[in-house]
């Protein structure tokens, strides 16, 4: 396998099936095979993220994802956020996410910052 730009299908999947090839016994991580295989999966991911890139969550959707996750209610988010109006409000996209509700999210349900910011 010749290592190089993945610029279309073909190639992406030629470096697919070499790369599955290589778990079938997977070479020693810091040999010359290990980098070999470490430098296509870069390339391999370059592609997909350049031809197949995955969208951010939504913000209120994660926030609702780890309330859930967590067995939170709503009213649990009074006591951090101020007033069950303004939960409901927030929950229900009728008021914007602030950045300093952002950074209390981020810290009380450990949500990536770059999900809320983004």
């Amino acid at each position: 396998m010749e290592l190089k730009p993945i610029k279309n299908e073909a190639e992406y999947d030629q470096f697919l099936e070499w790369v599955d090839s290589q778990f079938d016994a997977p070479p020693t991580p810091d040999s010359p095979e290990g980098n070999k295989l470490q430098i296509a999966l870069l390339l391999v991911k370059a592609y997909e993220d350049e031809h197949y890139p995955i969208p951010s969550p939504d913000p209120i959707d994660a926030i609702k994802l780890k309330m859930d996750e967590k067995g939170l209610k709503s009213k649990d988010l009074v006591e951090w956020v101020g007033s069950k109006s303004y939960v409901s409000a927030l929950l229900n996209r009728k008021k914007p996410l602030t950045l300093k509700l952002a950074k209390l999210f981020h810290e009380k349900l450990g949500i990536p910052a770059r999900v809320l910011l983004g």
